[in-house]
């Protein structure tokens, strides 16, 4: 089993910036991606970033130059730095892990993402 735990949501003014964290906790071994999601109102959940154990990163093109996904391993701590955010980001967002090889995804409580003046 994974846990994941995220933090750092919050009201943010249109270019802003924010970064959201994920702490990753079990069998840490087992994962293959790691990865953010967001989900707005009345929307499908959409992937925002992912970043595998091998260091392949894909962001969602309405994402690419803004956000960037890293990772800690000594902290066990995926992390999603937002700047210059558009109230079009808002969402709530979800950390997410994928298991090496059952590929069953492994999912956070979720985190509120507003951006608004």
């Amino acid at each position: 089993q994974v846990q994941l735990v995220e933090s750092g949501g919050g009201l943010v003014q249109p270019g802003g910036s924010l970064r959201l964290s994920c702490v990753v906790s079990g069998s840490i071994f087992s994962i293959y991606a790691m990865g953010w999601y967001r989900q707005a109102p009345g929307k499908q959940r959409e992937l925002v970033a992912q970043i595998t154990t091998g260091d392949s990163i894909n962001y969602a093109d309405s994402v690419k130059g803004r956000f960037t996904i890293s990772r800690d391993n000594a902290k066990n701590t995926v992390y999603l730095q937002m700047n210059s955010l558009k109230a079009e980001d808002t969402a709530v967002y979800y950390c997410n892990a994928v298991a090496r090889y059952s590929l069953r995804s492994f999912w956070g409580q979720g985190t509120q993402v507003t951006v608004s003046s």
